[in-house]
């Protein structure tokens, strides 16, 4: 099974990148993490019937479609979706790719509440874009800060560990039966 990650922050050493690398070890497959910071902004002109769409957004939607599952992993900004995340998503509203694919969202937080308030905007915005929200397979990680290793770049923290394998396998059983 084919998982396709994206990662809601663009900051080279984001704690959210750590979570997704560690998020990825539990994925017994090929993985993938598309690069959203390439994205132009999201403009319905240049995504028309008769459009052919920027080559970045070709990309993503290929990367998409060819993945049986998909994480999303996200800071939360001003209470919100990071804006460039969005702008993935919004490019894929559109065109198909997410419809019944299994997707789990994780968001980490310095903050106690893990992100509550972007994790339940992604859920919905998928859930909009008929993605299957695999619920057991969502998580909210808060006072993310201490719970990663700054020299490897992973999370350390045994529990927090232990909750993203436990993800990984509801997302990875949602995936099976779709899985030729």
């Amino acid at each position: 099974m084919r998982l396709l990650a994206l990662s809601g922050s663009l900051r080279a050493r984001s704690s959210n990148g750590a979570v997704l690398r560690s998020a990825l070890t539990f994925w017994d497959g090929p993985a993938a993490t598309a690069d959203i910071g390439v994205l132009p902004h999201f403009n319905p002109d240049l995504d028309g019937e008769d459009a052919t769409p920027p080559a970045p957004v070709a990309a993503l939607r290929t990367a998409v479609a060819s993945a049986d599952a998909l994480l999303v992993v996200s800071p939360e900004y001003a209470h919100g979706v990071p804006g460039a995340l969005k702008n993935a998503l919004d490019w894929l509203v559109s065109s198909g790719e997410c419809v019944s694919k299994p997707v789990a969202v994780i968001t980490a937080s310095p903050s106690p509440t893990g992100g509550d308030h972007a994790n339940a905007q992604l859920r919905e915005v998928l859930r909009m874009m008929t993605g299957e929200v695999v619920t057991a397979a969502c998580r909210e990680i808060p006072a993310i800060s201490p719970k990663i290793d700054p020299t490897t770049e992973r999370v350390t923290d045994e529990a927090t560990l232990a909750e993203l394998g436990v993800a990984l396998s509801h997302l990875a059983a949602a995936a099976a039966p779709l899985t030729p």
